[in-house]
């Protein structure tokens, strides 16, 4: 029997099950927790700066009525990004003190520096969101902030991913070396996109289409995958069985207690 490969754990929007999504607080816990890799999904905002956002708007995780890509990056942070995630939080006497810079809105930037000095290699997963106003701008401006890094070549710590074939494209034009992921929203779209990504592309598949189309895994046996949301045991299973190289979980501890240390 093949060994089962030890997939690397990746927190979904930092460590998102115990914390507001997308916020500096989530992603230092998921580093706290042993996480390998930190997933985050980026839009632009109207005076060109990367943030750390999944929704076109704010209403989910702020309460706000605007739309990040009509917004500044200044009128963002006046914005309280974690509040929802724990409404009554401030009624605790007896939690402990939090800086409000990690309740903030995250720029992508502070996401790369937090990685770039933090005590032990980190990967990074980023996905860009589409359909936005600004198209292709977004992987534009991706690629120049990585550049800022050094981190658009080989080797690179970072993978750029999008459901959106053409800003997957975009970035393999714009950075040849940098690793990508087709993510794959419906079981029923991987045949169209079977004929046009390209063979060195990670495919991403969600845990539920792999769970209610089993065929799905068994037609990306010959691919390297990466799946998410993966956040119990049974679907952990499911994607060592698969083969998968990463899980992208809400709680990267947990994962990481499944599947025990590392060998070696």
């Amino acid at each position: 029997m093949t060994p089962r490969v030890r997939p690397q754990v990746v927190a979904h929007r930092g460590s998102s099950h115990d914390l507001a999504e997308h916020t500096l607080g989530a992603y230092l816990r998921a580093l706290d927790e042993g996480a390998e890799a930190l997933e985050c999904d980026v839009r632009l905002t109207a005076d060109g700066h990367l943030v750390c956002v999944h929704d076109r708007d704010l209403r989910r995780t702020t309460s706000n009525r605007g739309l990040v890509s009509t917004m500044s990056l200044s009128e963002l942070d006046e914005l309280d990004f974690a509040s929802w995630k724990n409404p009554w939080a401030d009624l605790d006497d007896e939690a402990p003190d939090v800086d409000p810079e990690t309740r903030k809105v995250l720029t992508l930037r502070k996401l790369l520096e937090t990685v770039a000095d933090y005590e032990r290699p980190v990967e990074l997963a980023i996905e860009t969101k589409h359909p936005t106003r600004y198209s292709g701008l977004v992987e534009r401006r991706l690629v120049e902030l990585l550049a800022d890094f050094g981190w658009t070549g080989a080797g690179s710590p970072v993978r750029v991913m999008s459901f959106s074939f053409n800003a997957v494209a975009r970035v393999r034009k714009l950075a040849p070396s940098l690793p990508v992921v087709m993510l794959v929203e419906k079981a029923h779209h991987w045949p169209a996109l079977r004929r046009v990504v390209g063979r060195n592309w990670i495919i991403g598949p969600g845990i539920q289409e792999l769970t209610d189309h089993p065929g799905l895994g068994r037609h990306l046996k010959d691919r390297e995958v990466h799946v998410w949301t993966v956040n119990t045991k049974e679907q952990l299973d499911l994607c060592l069985d698969l083969g998968a190289t990463a899980v992208i979980s809400d709680r990267p501890g947990y994962m990481l207690e499944m599947l025990g240390p590392p060998p070696g």
